[in-house]
């Protein structure tokens, strides 16, 4: 499991943050809206700045949705590979966004702990 990070400007004042999970075959790690009791969801906590506003919540494609015997209920889940994008106002000219991602990686016996990985996103 591997995540990597871009950013791109779109104008003066706004730019889109990307969140790419290359993921090992046979693997999978959860959507951002898991049911209640269900697994760990995949999500995104950003530290506060001047320099930067959220617009928006994180997006990614639409998951796999299959009931999961481990869980026993319906949830989302992305195999192989997902990109998740955020988008943020700018209020500096080149902020660097920084916060911490959650999320757990499964196959279809196991479950390793949910990790924590920080990041840091300049934005040129």
């Amino acid at each position: 499991m591997k995540w990597s990070y871009a950013s791109k400007r779109v104008s003066d004042k706004e730019a889109v943050l990307f969140f790419k999970a290359t993921i090992n075959d046979g693997w999978h790690i959860y959507s951002q809206t898991v049911p209640k009791n269900g697994p760990q969801p995949t999500s995104f906590s950003f530290h506060s700045s001047k320099a930067y506003q959220l617009s928006g919540k994180v997006q990614a494609a639409k998951p796999i949705v299959k009931h999961d015997t481990t869980f026993d209920m319906e949830v989302g889940y992305y195999e192989k590979l997902v990109v998740f994008q955020q988008k943020v106002k700018l209020t500096s000219n080149a902020p660097t966004v920084k916060g911490t991602l959650t999320y757990m990686v499964c196959n279809d016996k196991q479950c390793l702990p949910p990790e924590e990985v920080a990041f840091s996103i300049p934005i040129k």
